[in-house]
């Protein structure tokens, strides 16, 4: 990793001034530093854990993310597209839903005239090639392993302070949190937040398949919570199950033959029996909004502003979002000859997201509340609803553009 004293200059106060600094450098952290150091900034991005090498024999890790092609559009601009393909990854160009009648509805990439729809990824390959193309970056230092240990203001309010747990001060125009869904900046800020916490967890599955690689991600709603599984690479997929928080924490403690046989006995017959479990992990649902995305000179982006319903796999989604639209915000600032840290911008910046964050939150709350029931006018109202999101209309095909980020 650089040192931050070979890239940035000392203030007088021997704190190293940088024009960003990035809190967390996880996905949506790290592909903010990388938007804004093409932009000529000087950036420092502080993570507190390492991202292991890549080795392609590997057990793939249950935390995996469908990246969109909008997400793609990114990736490739950030210029870490190209080496992210040569890691492990599974293409998808389907998507279909269906309830336990069988009522179905199906999405491919050929109605949006794309290739695919997307990418599946582990999550720690994606943070790893941002990581990779930081290191190749002049004007982009990441400080890892490191931790904030106090946040200060100076006195005129056009600084942050951030002391490090080595000792370290940094100073900067902008401190941007990307430190996740109990963000250290946001609490800092003193930034409220709304939500709530569902009543149901998921688990993640790695499973070993005899069926080839796969192409088509596929949901089955039952009244507890969907029955997921998306393609992985080769024979491997990762099933999503959805239940009553006391179920998964059963579920968890089943070893992986009993687990496997749990998953024969309540996903639908479309998953091939003959697979084995490799690895699990579990996490329960919730929802939160903070209240703003911005103040004086520091700005949340990603989980540390909004954590989602995964049920159809925006998280990662719309973090990648926040970046493009801050990275543009700033970017349009400069190329106007504005002060490109002043709360106008980062106004522009929560302007452009947070309805947008809200309407996608809002509409993955009501399709979960609505199909994981078993009421009858519920029910009759959503297999017509199926039904007719099945028809290849220019309705389904602008939702699909939507979901894709491609609106």
């Amino acid at each position: 990793m650089q040192d931050a004293s070979l890239t940035s200059t000392n203030t007088s106060d021997n704190a190293i001034d940088y024009d960003v600094v990035v809190v967390g450098g996880g996905m949506v952290g790290a592909a903010a530093a990388i938007g804004l150091g093409q932009l000529g900034l000087r950036v420092a991005v502080i993570e507190s854990r390492q991202p292991q090498p890549y080795d392609p024999e590997q057990p793939l890790d249950v935390r995996i993310s469908a990246i969109s092609v909008a997400s793609e559009q990114l990736l490739t601009r950030l210029g870490v597209m190209d080496s992210l393909l040569t890691m492990r990854h599974a293409p998808y160009t389907g998507l279909e839903t269906w309830e336990l009648d069988g009522c179905l509805t199906a999405f491919s990439a050929e109605q949006v005239g794309q290739s695919h729809l997307g990418y599946f990824f582990e999550n720690r390959l994606i943070q790893l090639s941002l990581c990779q193309q930081i290191e190749q970056m002049d004007n982009v230092t990441l400080l890892c392993p490191r931790n904030v240990t106090q946040f200060s203001r100076s006195n005129d309010r056009h600084q942050v302070s951030i002391q490090l747990d080595n000792g370290a001060t940094l100073s900067t125009t902008l401190l941007i949190g990307a430190d996740g869904a109990h963000s250290q900046v946001r609490q800092w800020a003193g930034i409220g937040v709304t939500g709530w916490d569902y009543a149901q967890s998921a688990m993640l599955i790695n499973i070993s398949t005899q069926t080839p690689q796969q192409s088509v991600t596929w949901q089955q709603f039952t009244p507890v919570g969907p029955r997921s599984l998306l393609p992985l690479p080769g024979n491997h997929a990762s099933l999503v199950w959805y239940d009553d928080a006391n179920r998964i924490k059963q579920l968890s403690q089943l070893n992986n033959v009993q687990l496997a046989e749990q998953i024969r006995q309540h996903f639908p017959s479309r998953l091939d029996p003959h697979f084995t479990v490799d690895n699990r992990g579990s996490f329960p649902l919730t929802r939160r909004h903070a209240q703003q995305y911005y103040q004086d000179n520091l700005v949340i982006v990603g989980d540390a502003a909004h954590t989602i319903n995964p049920l159809a796999g925006q998280g990662v989604n719309i973090g990648f979002k926040d970046v493009d639209v801050l990275v543009a915000q700033v970017a349009n600032a400069i190329g106007s000859g504005e002060t490109w840290w002043d709360r106008r911008v980062l106004k522009r910046y929560q302007q452009a997201r947070y309805y947008d964050n809200q309407l996608m939150m809002t509409a993955m709350d009501a399709f979960y509340a609505g199909f994981s029931n078993d009421l009858l006018p519920l029910k009759l109202l959503r297999n017509g609803a199926l039904k007719l999101a099945n028809i290849d209309s220019p309705l389904k095909r602008k939702v699909l553009k939507y979901a894709l980020g491609l609106n």
